[in-house]
């Protein structure tokens, strides 16, 4: 049977998968991938110790070489371990931790599942209060010898549902991002379009009078006329006084009095009525304005 891995997926069996970086690279899975690409020499991994690098070596088809030390040097496995006295709960161990081995939660102790714990000492540099140790769990064993192909396997796992747990995340706060940048985008264009319809609003109310306005405004000029001289009439009446003009009224005049009389009664104006267009009573002369 014809075996679909690639190369990549070959190394990345052979390696420890203590995802501890001291390849040089974000785990095991980026570091299988350039030594399959020519990037990386397969000497880099100090958790593999000389076994690691035979077995890549036999994979490869190239000679056994030692550990590069610029990547550090085959030991016991270390076992990570918190100082519950001196832990603030700052999380940041968890938050480095590659197969989440440490519980805890903020300001709360944090403790390490030591079973989980792949020895990878990402923990200690981010810790402020300096509360972490790694202890050897192995005595003399190292690399291999000091970690069995079920703990490799056990590793990766969690480490991969680590990545997926942490993608997961992030895609969720970006689509909680876009969700609040798309409420205050619409948030926005509603502002805008309730500023445009007030602006239509006033330029609507701030629009020249039409005919009709025009026309109301007269008939209550006349209205307010007539109003002003039956107050006046009224007055004059009070004190016994009346009209002087109205005895020996020329035609013309007579001709002006009756040609007002007619556009009043046109437009629907009552000298007898406050509201600008009813009618007079038909049985009741109308009084003209002096």
């Amino acid at each position: 049977m014809n075996d679909s891995r690639t190369l990549a997926d070959r190394i990345e069996d052979l390696l420890p998968q203590t995802q501890c970086t001291k390849c040089g690279y974000d785990g095991c899975r980026p570091y299988a991938e350039a030594v399959a690409a020519g990037t990386a020499s397969y000497n880099q991994c100090p958790p593999g110790g000389a076994e690691g690098v035979a077995r890549l070596a036999g994979l490869l088809g190239k000679p056994v070489i030692p550990i590069n030390p610029v990547n550090g040097v085959e030991r016991p496995r270390p076992v990570a371990f918190i100082d519950e006295s001196l832990c603030i709960g700052c999380t940041l161990c968890m938050q480095a931790c590659p197969v989440d081995a440490i519980v805890g939660a903020p300001k709360q102790m944090h403790t390490v599942v030591t079973a989980l714990c792949t020895g990878c000492d990402l923990c200690v540099p981010p810790c402020p209060v300096d509360c972490i140790a790694m202890i050897p769990v192995t005595g003399n064993a190292t690399g291999w010898d000091a970690w069995t192909q079920q703990q490799a396997d056990a590793a990766r796992v969690r480490h991969d549902r680590r990545l997926a747990r942490l993608a997961g995340e992030r895609d969720a706060a970006v689509a909680r991002a876009a969700a609040r940048r798309a409420a205050a985008a619409e948030a926005t264009t509603a502002a805008a379009a309730g500023q445009a319809a007030g602006s239509a609003a006033a330029a609507q109310s701030a629009s020249p009078p039409t005919a009709d306005d025009a026309e109301a405004k007269k008939k209550a000029i006349i209205q307010a006329a007539l109003e002003r001289a039956r107050r006046k009439k009224a007055e004059m009446a009070e004190r016994g006084e009346g009209p002087l003009n109205t005895d020996n009224v020329s035609a013309d005049v007579q001709s002006q009095i009756d040609a007002a009389e007619t556009r009043r009664r046109r437009m629907g104006i009552d000298e007898n009525a406050k509201d600008p267009g009813s009618t007079p009573p038909a049985d009741q002369d109308d009084d003209t304005p002096t």
